[in-house]
């Protein structure tokens, strides 16, 4: 029992770290989402799983009880998706908040791997969602003009 139980704390742990990384970039680039917010999600979706696996063990075999774990990971796909549609916002000809929004969609499933046990693919994720995070803006701005500011251009 205290096995498991520092099983799962560790599980926590670790799934507040691997989003609080990917946030730290987050932040570091100025997004209203970032550090804080991504932890969050991860530990969010993370005990989530983790309920879904060890809450209803006790119920399992009861007639009538239908314990199915992957309602619970449908339902945070459904509650994150319903978090990031608020953070895209349409503005001046260009879309606002829809990478803010994928971000949090990956620390979401992030956090989920780690409350499956799925602790290699949960940080192989968090280190290629920081690569292509950090990354691709650059890649971006140099191979299709993107973030090039239009007074930019002018000097």
């Amino acid at each position: 029992m205290l096995f498991h139980n520092l099983e799962i704390v560790f599980q926590l742990f670790l799934a507040g770290l691997l989003g609080g990384l990917v946030g730290i970039e987050r932040e570091y680039k100025g997004k209203e989402a970032g550090f804080r917010t991504y932890t969050l999600v991860s530990l969010g979706a993370a005990l989530f799983s983790i309920i879904s696996t060890e809450g209803f063990v006790p119920y399992l075999g009861i007639s009538g009880i239908d314990a199915d774990p992957s309602r619970i990971v449908g339902q945070i796909v459904l509650g994150i998706g319903f978090l990031g549609a608020g953070l895209i916002i349409y503005r001046q000809s260009h879309v606002e908040g829809l990478t803010t929004a994928a971000g949090l969609w990956v620390t979401a499933a992030i956090g989920t791997a780690i409350g499956f046990h799925l602790y290699f693919p949960a940080t192989f994720v968090t280190f290629l969602t920081i690569l292509i995070l950090a990354g691709l803006g650059k890649v971006e701005e140099k191979v299709f003009g993107k973030g090039i500011k239009k007074e930019d251009l002018e000097k």
